[in-house]
Parts: C-alpha cells; structure tokens; sequence
C-alpha cells in the first residue's frame, strides 16, 4: 500500500463484508428474474436449435426457473417451500435429455443477450458471479442430460451462489 493509505482494521473488513447484498438483492427483486427468464424462454421457442427441446415444457416453467435461480442467489427459498423443488428435482429435469455442447452454447448466449436486452446489472462484478453460475449449471445439465439415473440425493441442499469463485475442481463422485 502507497505510504498514505492505511490498511483496513478487521473490524472495518467485518462491517464492509457484512454490507456486501446478495446476488439477489443486487439484482433487484423476483420481478427482475420473472422478466429474465419470461423474454428468454420466448427466444427459446423460437430458436431453431432449443425450439424443440423446450416446446412442451410447463406453463410453470418459466417461474420455477425464477425461483430456482432467484434461490441460488440468496432470495426467498420460492423454489424449495413454494414449487415443493430440491436441487435434485432440478437436476432430475434434466436426466436424459441429451443436451450437446451446442445447445448449451446457445441457451448461454441467448440468457446472456437477453440479460443485456433487459437490463439485468452489467458491472464486472456481478456478470462474472452470473457468468460463472450459469456456465457451472450449464455444463452439469449437460453432464446429468446424459444420465439415466438421478445421481443427486433428494436431501442435498440447494446450491449457494454468491461474488466469489467455485470451490475447486468438478469431481463427478462427489457430486
């Protein structure tokens, strides 16, 4: 540090932490992830590519992914008391499947245009944190989609995404 900054006391690093909001809460409100995923999931169905992935998909679905998302970034618990979900119920959604690198390609950048599109925050922070999650969900629908068999026990809890980075390497039997 230059000579005329002083370093925070602990004291000041526990008060800033503390006023650090979540994902959610930075995000802004259920709302703004109903918008999101309500204008992408109509790019979706008209994509030549996912159209026929998701063309049967629930009138519900939309909101469930709200919840669940909205969830994993700190909100209300909407996904697990309100849709009755888990984090194996929703990887169960995608057992089968067989989504390819380039589906998931395309349903990242399409959530990612359309974020922009709807003004979801746009600082460095908070797209990297948005970024990270939906390539690490990305890439475990992809790896589940080729499962016969839910590997998840229905009593593992929900995930927790915050600012920081992931806890190490993806290890398939300690999922």
């Amino acid at each position: 540090m230059a000579n005329d900054q002083k370093e925070p006391t602990l004291s000041e690093n526990t008060s800033i932490k503390k006023n650090i909001p979540t994902l959610f809460e930075w995000v802004g409100d259920m709302a703004t992830f109903e918008m999101l995923f309500g204008k992408f999931y109509e790019k979706v169905l008209k994509d030549d590519l996912l159209g026929d992935v998701f063309k049967n998909m629930s009138p519900e679905h939309v909101q469930h992914v709200s919840h669940f998302v909205a969830e994993v970034f700190g909100g209300e618990k909407l996904y697990t008391d309100l849709d009755k979900g888990s984090h194996s119920n929703m990887i169960g959604h995608h057992i089968g499947k067989m989504l390819t690198e380039e589906k998931r390609q395309r349903w990242v950048h399409l959530l990612l245009q359309t974020a922009d599109e709807v003004g979801l925050k746009n600082d460095p922070e908070f797209r990297s944190a948005f970024v990270g999650y939906i390539e690490w969900g990305t890439r475990l629908a992809v790896i589940n989609s080729q499962l016969t068999e839910n590997p998840m026990a229905t009593s593992e809890p929900m995930p927790k995404w915050g600012w920081g980075e992931t806890g190490g390497p993806y290890l398939p039997n300690q999922n």
